[in-house]
């Protein structure tokens, strides 16, 4: 059995992309290290204007629908664990609503966000066993990243700040 991963080329732009830069290629919680990943655009994007990341989610959630599923056709996969472009997305989804005030924010935000992706709470598990394809990949972390939001809005105040 051929191993998916070896039809990866991160020559490839989409490739590229749909991994996380690669970061989705960890041996080890690949998950994680796209959303890792995703920090550091997170920050840049907030730093040029904070009305960018909007614009970014739905740019990203729009691209990143054709690149997983592209992705996921050419490794001959549905949603490999090195595709991560989703955990992109909904970790910029789960801080659109606060701001970064300190790094315990950005912290609290990748924690919620992991844990509401692993875990997959309903509806989160019902769309990731029913919605295929690219939007299937992007659909359950949008909706992660939406329950994160919410989650990291309502506990922002009671964060050591």
């Amino acid at each position: 059995m051929n191993n998916p991963i070896s039809k990866i080329r991160l020559s490839n732009p989409i490739h590229l992309l749909a991994t996380g830069f690669g970061s989705g290629l960890s041996p080890i919680v690949p998950g994680t290290m796209g959303t890792l990943a995703a920090v550091p655009f997170y920050l840049l994007i907030v730093a040029l204007s904070p009305t960018l990341l909007p614009v970014a989610i739905v740019v990203g959630a729009a691209v990143g629908i054709y690149l997983c599923g592209r992705t996921s056709e050419d490794m001959g996969v549905h949603d490999h664990g090195s595709i991560v472009w989703d955990e992109f997305v909904g970790f910029w989804i789960t801080m659109l609503l606060v701001p970064v005030m300190t790094w315990q924010i950005v912290l609290a935000g990748f924690v919620i966000f992991r844990f509401f992706d692993m875990v997959k709470p309903w509806p989160i598990s019902w769309l990731d066993k029913k919605v295929h394809g690219g939007l299937g990949i992007m659909l359950d972390d949008i909706v992660a990243g939406l329950m994160s939001m919410i989650t990291l809005w309502l506990i922002t105040p009671y964060l050591p700040l």
